[in-house]
Parts: C-alpha cells; sequence; structure tokens
C-alpha cells in the first residue's frame, strides 16, 4: 500500500475551514445552551406546576433522543410538519442546541439543589425575595459547583458537532470526508481528520482538568 500525506497539504484550506465551523458550531451551541439551561432549571424548580411540567417534558425528550436521530429529525421532518425549513448549518445548530440545552437544565439544576436550603430561608428571613436569593445567593453559588461540568460537556459537545456533517454541514468531519472520497486517500484523510481533533481537543481536555481543581467545592 502506497500512502500519499501530501494530499492533506494540498488539501489544507479546506481542512481548516471545517476546523473552524467545528468551533464556531461549538461557540453558538454553547452561547444558547447555557442561559437556555438556566431557564429550564429554574422552570423546572419553579412552583408553578404548568411551568414545572414543560420544562420536565422539554428536558426528558430532548435529553433521551439521540442526537443523530434528532439531526435527521430536525433536517428532514421538521420542513414538512412545522413548515420552517433552515439551512443545514442552522438545522444542526438547532439540534445541538435543543440536545444541550437539556444535558444543561439538569446541571444546574443538580448544582441549585446542592445549595443548602437554610441559605435560602435566611434570605428570605431579611427581607429579600425567593427571586432575589435565587440570583444573588443560589445561582452564584451553584454556577460555582456545576462550572467544571459545563466545561466536560463543552469538549463532549466539541466532538459531538461531527454528527451534524451528515446533513452536509462542512465542519471538519464533513469535508475530511469529502476530501477522502474525491481522493480516494481513505487512510490519510481519517488519520488528519483525528490529529486535527486531537490538536484541538486534547489543550481544551487539560484546561478543564485545571477547572475542575480550580473551582472544586468541597463542603
Amino acid at each position: 500500500m502506497t500512502l500519499d500525506w501530501s494530499v492533506i497539504w494540498i488539501h489544507r484550506a479546506d481542512l481548516m475551514h471545517g476546523a473552524a465551523l467545528t468551533v464556531l458550531l461549538t461557540i453558538l451551541t454553547m452561547t444558547v445552551a447555557v442561559p437556555a439551561g438556566i431557564v429550564l432549571a429554574l422552570m423546572r424548580l419553579s412552583t408553578s406546576k404548568p411551568l414545572a411540567l414543560a420544562s420536565q417534558c422539554f428536558v426528558e425528550f430532548f435529553r433521551n433522543l439521540p442526537l443523530i436521530l434528532l439531526v435527521y429529525w430536525a433536517f428532514y421532518v421538521m420542513p414538512v410538519f412545522l413548515h420552517i425549513e433552515f439551512s443545514a448549518f442552522t438545522t444542526g445548530l438547532v439540534a445541538l442546541c435543543l440536545n444541550v440545552s437539556a444535558y444543561n437544565a439538569e446541571t444546574f439544576r443538580a448544582g441549585i439543589n446542592s445549595i443548602r436550603k437554610g441559605q435560602t430561608e435566611a434570605a428570605i428571613a431579611v427581607g429579600m425575595s425567593r427571586w432575589q436569593a435565587m440570583r444573588q445567593i443560589v445561582i452564584p453559588q451553584a454556577w460555582r459547583r456545576v462550572l467544571p461540568v459545563l466545561a466536560s460537556t463543552w469538549v463532549s459537545l466539541f466532538k459531538d458537532t461531527s454528527l451534524v456533517s451528515v446533513i452536509a454541514v462542512g465542519e471538519l468531519a464533513h469535508v475530511a470526508l469529502q476530501i477522502r472520497s474525491s481522493t480516494f486517500r481513505v487512510l490519510e484523510m481519517l488519520t488528519a481528520m483525528a490529529v486535527i481533533y486531537w490538536l484541538m481537543g486534547y489543550p481544551q481536555a487539560k484546561l478543564v482538568d485545571w477547572v475542575q481543581k480550580r473551582f472544586e467545592v468541597k463542603e
């Protein structure tokens, strides 16, 4: 078997564009999914039963669907039933946001529930409203507790963006597979894809390790 690694250099611009799109998908998804997760968590913890039920239904539905199925559903089914049609990139972004928001909601809910209720009761006793106590006391502490988990979610999401390549979103995995198909250089392109993912993912994994040590909460 003859290997031709020059194919990677020849298509370097396409690979870098795909890598940039991978990073963009990750950033945009977390930009939406973090505040959405906070809102869903607060709804789930609300004393309003309709709000709590709506949040529970959303989380349990989107958290338990395989992401690849959600991507296909958003791309092929949503335009037919809801008469809403997005570009492939937007469709992939919507699917990622729905899935990650559901996971983030449970992360934030666990973080909020880990704060002792006595702190909220004490804040209310000194004249704060329940919302003020939540905003000024509970959420800041919960944020510190869930930050390491969110950092891990970021790294996982970074790799999961490759799933949107099935609907022709031109991120790294899609670009590499396109080049592989046109050059017939399977080993070289899959190796290049793996190396690029590793080079981008390893520093992030090390950053997550630092975040976990830096923000570790010990009772």
